[in-house]
């Protein structure tokens, strides 16, 4: 038998706490989107190989070897790795990779392990959990943050996951720009951070509870983007020391400013981008958008547009998001 497994690219909307004064910190906003996506498979082997792409190799044979360690230390596998998302955009590249590899690994030898102690084995969510819950649910998940007085390695609790409306789409455009930062660079840029304002936090949680929900609740677009809009405005301050302004220099920075000027909403940046953003009602809003999007790429470039990309001034994504999180499929018997 071989398994398969498919898991979304993760946007991350924004954070809800940097300060920590009520005990949690972190938390955050996300959903997930199908396309692009991470593409894994297992079939039954004595022994652990790894095949794919050689920059994914080593963090799959890693995930694979830590969920054997506690799951099936006699056990092993052949994995093939058919698709990744592009590392270090702000689509939780490693996150996605990871669970997809525990995942495979899991529905092979038919262990229903659950998705946030796949997270915990395979070393993921130690500071946001979006990534986890974007892969094992869909839609728009809402998590409430690490508890600032415990080591604690469960991923932080899941409050609230809601659907988002079918007929909405996301265009997600990754700008020819340098990689945002991970690992190690990461965290020495979360410990530099100074913490915000107290009155920040208060208004995100608002903004969040009495604002982006409802929302979503209602299927209200335009309030939706608008909520989202601000909460990645307050957002980027709290990281524009480390990462240089509100958003990723360059053009994540200019290509936000223009969807603002074109009157987009819901526009942002996923993470530390340079991945950017923006909702559409609509299918046919979204080609357009997307189209448009794809010009001004090509126009930074001094190219003509075309394709999936603006002529190596980026890559553009237009399509609804995730409803289920990742899928699951079988072939041959076991």
């Amino acid at each position: 038998m071989t398994v398969f497994v498919e898991a979304p690219a993760r946007l991350h909307f924004g954070m809800l706490d940097l300060r920590g004064s009520l005990g949690r910190r972190y938390g955050g906003v996300g959903a997930g989107l199908p396309t692009p996506s991470v593409s894994v498979s297992a079939t039954l082997s004595k022994t652990l190989t790894v095949n794919g792409e050689p920059g994914a190799i080593d963090a799959a044979t890693q995930a694979a070897r830590r969920f054997l360690a506690r799951y099936g230390p006699e056990c092993g596998a052949e994995l093939t790795i058919h698709r990744t998302l592009p590392a270090h955009r702000g689509l939780g590249s490693g996150t996605q990779l990871a669970l997809a590899t525990a995942r495979a690994l899991a529905e092979l030898y038919q262990l229903p392990v659950p998705v946030v102690d796949l997270a915990q084995v395979v070393g993921r969510a130690q500071r946001s959990a979006i990534g986890t819950y974007v892969f094992g649910l869909g839609g728009c998940v809402l998590e409430g943050g690490r508890r600032t007085d415990t080591s604690d390695p469960r991923p932080a609790p899941l409050v609230s996951r809601l659907p988002i409306p079918p007929a909405w789409r996301c265009v997600l455009a990754l700008p020819a720009a340098s990689p945002g930062v991970s690992g190690a660079e990461e965290a020495r840029a979360f410990a530099s951070l100074p913490p915000p304002p107290e009155r920040d936090a208060e208004r995100v949680a608002h903004l969040v509870l009495m604002g982006l929900w409802p929302a979503l609740a209602d299927a209200e677009f335009e309030a939706f983007g608008a909520h989202l809009s601000e909460l990645q405005r307050i957002n980027g301050r709290w990281f524009a020391a480390a990462q240089g302004g509100t958003y990723a220099p360059g053009p994540s920075t200019e290509l936000i400013a223009a969807l603002t000027a074109w009157g987009a909403t819901g526009v942002g940046q996923s993470s530390w981008g340079p991945a950017v953003y923006a909702l559409a009602p609509d299918e046919a809003a979204g080609k357009t958008l997307a189209n448009q999007v794809r010009e001004w790429l090509a126009a930074r470039v001094g190219g003509a547009g075309g394709g999936a990309g603006g002529r190596d001034g980026g890559t553009v994504y237009e399509g609804p998001f995730s409803h289920s999180g990742a899928t699951i499929g079988r072939s041959g018997s076991g």
